[in-house]
Order: C-alpha cells, then structure tokens, then sequence
C-alpha cells in the first residue's frame, strides 16, 4: 500500500526508495517483527486468561508431558502481522501477493478451526474433512495459474535442477503436482511441529532461501544471468516472504524452549500453504524439495514407521515422526 506513494517522489524525495524491492522487503520483515512482539505478548496473556491450552496425547505424556496447558494458536499471530505487513509494504495490486494473501488467511482460518475443536473436544477436523479443505486453495489457484500462467509459454512446466533452461512439462499432472508440493509441505510443517522452535526454525530458513531466489526469478538481468526462468512481478513474493519472516523471527522468541505458545494448527497450515505456494508460482518446486530436506526427513520417519508397522508389526523407530 505504501508503494504508491512513490508517485510523490517528486515532492518528496525519499519516497523514490518505495520502488526498491529490497527496501520495502527490509522493511516489511521489520514491521511483521515488531508486530510479532507487540501482539503476541497480549495474545499469549489472552489465551492463559481463556485457558486455551495445549492437550497432550496420552502417547506423548512421558516425554512432552510438562506442554500440557501451553497456549496454542499461536499461528494467528503470525497470520495477522504477515497480512498487516504485506498490506502495508507489498504491491496489493500483484496477482502472487493475493495468491499468497488468499492461501495463507484461507490455511490460517482452517487451522484455527481445527485448533478450536480439538480444544473443546480433544480431537480436531476429520482428517478426509482437513484434506479436502486444503484441496480448495490448491484447486482454485492452480487452475488460475494454467489459464493465467505466470509466465506464457509455461503453464504446466517445471524447472529441472542442474540443467540450465530446462523444463519439463507435466501437462494434465499439473494439478495434482500443485496439490502434492502444497498439501505435502502443510502437513510436513504440521509434523514437524512437535519440538520447541524446531518448525517455525525451519519454515524461516526456507523463507529466506526462497526471498533470494524470487528476488532474481523477478530481476530480468539477474535471471537471464543465472539462467533462471524471469518471472515479471515475482519480486514482491520476496516482499511477502521477508514480512513472513519477521513474523518467524518474532514467534521463534515465544517459541523455543521452553516454549510460551505454540503455533497449532493455524500456523503449521498456513506457513505449509504460502512455502509451498511460493515454490510454485517462481516454477522451483524441485528446488523447494531439496531446501525443505528436513521436512522431507521428518515426513518419511513417519512413512516408514506406519508402513513398517502395518506389515510387519514392528516400529522402525521409538517414535516418529523422528524429532521426539
């Protein structure tokens, strides 16, 4: 929203910075920071008032016992200073910001909704019910990016790593690919969330590997240079990331151990959803697989660990997913 006051650069000069990518993701990350701080000690008092806390699974009692009554929903903090933050530093007019926007305040409401049930009644959403609302947003965003493509020419290709302007085209399996990186990467956060910090550490590692990335998918000159495929627009995804991960830094202040909220079900969906999103619209879902190899790791242990024990009856490991 600020950006447009760039068109009084005349009158004053300094509003000439707002054209700055760099500059307004700076400071989109700073606002969503103290944002984080500021809300988020009301939010947690609030939730101890209300006594929303965490319940514990009577399997998990012997090692995360002591996170009984721990706050949760702490992903509607970082939902509201990542919308106040992009609204305020990104261009509102750039269709991958309602993209973002649409997918992170869509996963947040249904994680909430989640968060609140198992509150009241020990268990949330069905988990058919969970994975037909994250299908939704899939659906409708990917089918707006094969009839708008980002890029034309592009619709239903991917990037293929190492190999320079190489894409492959996955024609009907688009879709499906869109859902699988999307929905995969909201459920691998939501397992990863189990340790102190451990989640929201690295969602923003992956945001900041993903602010570089789409900063050049949107720089012609840098992209034609590293032979990545340009992206008109795509710079301000850098803007929404860098305002998601001064959300991140803030919420990791309340979150590591011992932990003073927890981010539930709202902020496990919605972080998966925009990650995952993001990786899409700039065409480097490959690359998102190898940079969320942590998430890969975590969602595997748990692969495994059903599939051993449904055909052998064994457990693979103590316990998974393979963080506790």
């Amino acid at each position: 929203m600020l950006y447009y006051l760039y068109n009084l650069k005349e009158h004053f000069v300094l509003f000439n910075l707002l054209r700055y990518i760099t500059f307004r993701s700076a400071y989109a990350a700073l606002t969503s920071l103290l944002i984080t701080f500021l809300f988020g000690k009301w939010f947690i008092a609030y939730m101890r008032r209300k006594n929303f806390g965490e319940r514990i699974s009577k399997y998990l009692n012997d090692t995360h016992g002591e996170k009984e009554g721990t706050p949760s929903m702490g992903g509607v903090i970082m939902l509201v200073s990542l919308v106040v933050s992009t609204l305020l530093w990104a261009i509102p007019s750039n269709r991958f910001i309602k993209y973002l926007l649409f997918m992170a305040i869509y996963m947040g409401l249904l994680g909430t909704i989640d968060d609140l049930i198992k509150m009241r009644r020990g268990d949330g959403i069905r988990p058919i019910t969970k994975l037909a609302g994250q299908i939704v947003p899939c659906l409708i965003i990917g089918i707006l990016l094969v009839i708008y493509p980002v890029r034309e020419g592009y619709s239903t290709m991917t990037s293929l790593l190492f190999l320079k302007n190489t894409f492959l085209n996955l024609g009907y399996l688009y879709l499906p690919f869109i859902m699988i990186v999307i929905i995969g990467t909201t459920n691998a956060v939501n397992l990863t969330d189990g340790l102190d910090g451990l989640a929201i550490g690295l969602s923003g590692i992956i945001a900041g590997a993903f602010i570089v990335i789409s900063y050049f998918a949107g720089h012609s000159k840098i992209a034609d240079y590293l032979n990545i495929l340009y992206i008109d627009g795509a710079g301000e995804i850098a803007v929404f990331l860098s305002a998601f991960l001064g959300s991140a830094i803030g919420f990791l202040w309340f979150n590591t151990h011992p932990a003073e909220i927890f981010m539930g079900d709202t902020g496990s969906l919605m972080i998966g959803g925009i990650l995952g999103l993001a990786s899409v619209l700039i065409k480097q879902e490959l690359v998102f697989f190898i940079v969320s190899g942590m998430f890969v790791i975590e969602t595997l242990s748990v692969i495994i660990q059903v599939g051993s024990y449904k055909m052998r009856r064994k457990r693979v490991f103590l316990m998974a997913p393979i963080h506790h």
